[in-house]
């Protein structure tokens, strides 16, 4: 089992830049197929950044590419999310996500392990 521990969340106006962090304990971090989701009210929650366990992958939803950056550090078990370019849509309280499978899905319940979120605020 693992836990997971968002950080790093905040206000910012637009245009601006954050960098998320999640931190992990328990199992090997390195055996985990890692992402981010995030969850604006009323919607669903949905994929943002996923990155593969060793050599690094990524894979990006359409509305982040170019503009987000999804990065790990197995030496201090933390998966990071840097996120520039903010606009009012990114608005969302933001997850951590860690899957024991191979390959980086798209989908929640491909997911075995969860944080708590950290809220992103954007304003116009």
């Amino acid at each position: 089992q693992v836990q997971l521990v968002e950080s790093g969340g905040g206000l910012m106006q637009a245009g601006g830049s954050l960098r998320l962090s999640c931190a992990a304990s328990g199992r090997t971090f390195s055996s985990y197929v890692m992402a981010w989701f995030r969850q604006a009210p009323g919607s669903e929650r949905e994929f943002v950044a996923g990155i593969t366990r060793g050599v690094v992958g990524t894979r990006y939803a359409d509305s982040v590419k170019g503009r987000f950056a999804i990065s790990r550090d197995n030496a201090k078990s933390t998966v990071y999310l840097q996120m520039n370019s903010l606009k009012p849509e990114d608005t969302a309280v933001y997850y951590c996500a860690a899957d024991v499978g191979l390959t980086i899905a798209t989908t929640m319940g491909e997911y075995d392990y969860w944080g708590q979120g950290t809220q992103v605020t954007v304003s116009s």
